[in-house]
Order: structure tokens, then sequence, then C-alpha cells
């Protein structure tokens, strides 16, 4: 028998929040998908607030939603580490958001990128607020051909469900694209909903919660994909 495949779940849990009580479950659907078994640890962001020495001897890391987080910098932390040690990552609502504004401060040449949740009067809104509110909503998003998120689903396009405000400013995408992101989901207006990096082992995140699927007992094609590559780590 296969050891489990250890993910640490980074996040300020709260059952009274859907996806938090998912994400174990999805997990375990998806590892018993693959004939495996996963141990799943939540990692409250303000354990990381001084860098990510808590995350050592995980296999990946999942980024929760539901932020504004205890700590934005334990978030960021948990990011870079899992970014720049090439440790498989998924980041959903509110960590595909800290993705990108990490990726933006560290890589992208943006170093005063913010999210305006956290500070309305940044100069630097990477993370703004979206044009029409997706909280508790479902919509067909469609899958950019030949990305790792498009491989996962098998299929071109999708419907997924929502709880979040915010997004991706579309004013800095040319940016994140020159410095490496790659858009690999879209809303149907075109909004950016999903990004990856190809250089990376697994590094991807949705404004959308896959997770969601665990609320009908069902396996979800991309958690299975983040399963797998987190089993690759020795």
């Amino acid at each position: 028998m296969s050891d489990p495949v250890s993910i640490a779940v980074v996040g300020d849990h709260n059952e009274a929040v859907l996806a938090h009580r998912c994400i174990p479950r999805a997990l375990e659907l998806a590892a018993a998908s693959l004939g495996r078994a996963v141990r799943v640890e939540w990692i409250h962001t303000s354990r990381l607030k001084d860098g990510p020495q808590d995350l050592r001897g995980f296999s990946s890391l999942w980024l929760a939603p539901a932020s504004p987080y205890a700590s934005t910098e334990g978030a960021l932390h948990a990011v870079r580490w899992a970014r720049e040690q090439g440790v498989p990552f998924f980041g959903t609502c509110g960590g595909f958001q800290h993705a990108i504004l990490e990726f933006a401060r560290h890589v992208a040449n943006l170093p005063a990128a913010d999210h305006t949740e956290i500070n309305p009067l940044t100069s630097t809104p990477v993370i703004s607020a979206l044009s029409c509110s997706l909280v508790e909503t479902t919509g067909w998003v469609d899958l950019v051909p030949g990305t790792r998120l498009q491989r996962a689903y098998g299929v071109n396009r999708a419907p997924e469900g929502y709880h979040c405000r915010y997004g991706v400013n579309t004013a800095f995408r040319d940016a994140l694209e020159k410095a490496g992101f790659i858009f690999s989901a879209f809303d149907e207006a075109r909004e950016i909903r999903g990004a990856e990096l190809s250089q990376h082992p697994f590094f991807l995140g949705t404004l959308f919660q896959p997770e969601r699927s665990a609320a009908k007992n069902v396996f979800h094609p991309v958690i299975a994909a983040f399963v797998a590559a987190a089993a690759k780590v020795k």
C-alpha cells in the first residue's frame, strides 16, 4: 500500500464556509479515483506570517477560499514556496487571487501589486472587484485547448460554481502573460477564470470552486490531476 499523499490546505478554516467543508472530501474522492489515500492538514495563514517553515514535509499545497486571510503575508509565503520549490499548487477563489498577486509582485515586476479588498487605495490593483459579483452563481467556463486545465477536464467547456467578488484586473493581463502566466479559462464574457504556469510540475488556480463537486459526492477531474501531481513527489 502506497503512503498517503500529504496535502497542506492553507486557509483560515471555518466550517460555515461551504468550500472549507468540501475540500477534504473532494481530495478524498479524487484520491480514491486514483487508487490512493490522502493526508489532509489545515494550516492557518497566521502560522506562515514569518515564512513557510510549517509547510515543509508536505508534498503539495492547496490555498483555500475565504479571504481576506488572517495573514495575507502568510498566504503569499505559501504561494511563493510552492512556486519556487516546484511543489504542486492549487488555488481556488481567494487562493487563485493570491497566487496572481504573489506572481505579480515577485515575477512580473509589479512590486506594489495589491488586492482592492485589502487595500482599496492601491496604485496597482492587480486584483479588483468584478464587474458582476459571482456569489453563489454557476456559469459556463471555456477552457483553452492544450492547457493543463483543459487536459484535466478532457473537454473544452464545463459548468462551475462560484462564491467571489474579486478577480484579475485585465489592465495587468499583458504584464502577467509576458512574465509567464498562462490564462487557461474564461467565462462567456471572456473574463479570466483560470491560470497556470507551464514551467512548473503543477501550478494552477481557478476563480471558480471545483471542490463544490464534493457536496454531491462526485470527484472532480482537476482535483484528481492535482492529487496525481502530488503523488509523484518523493
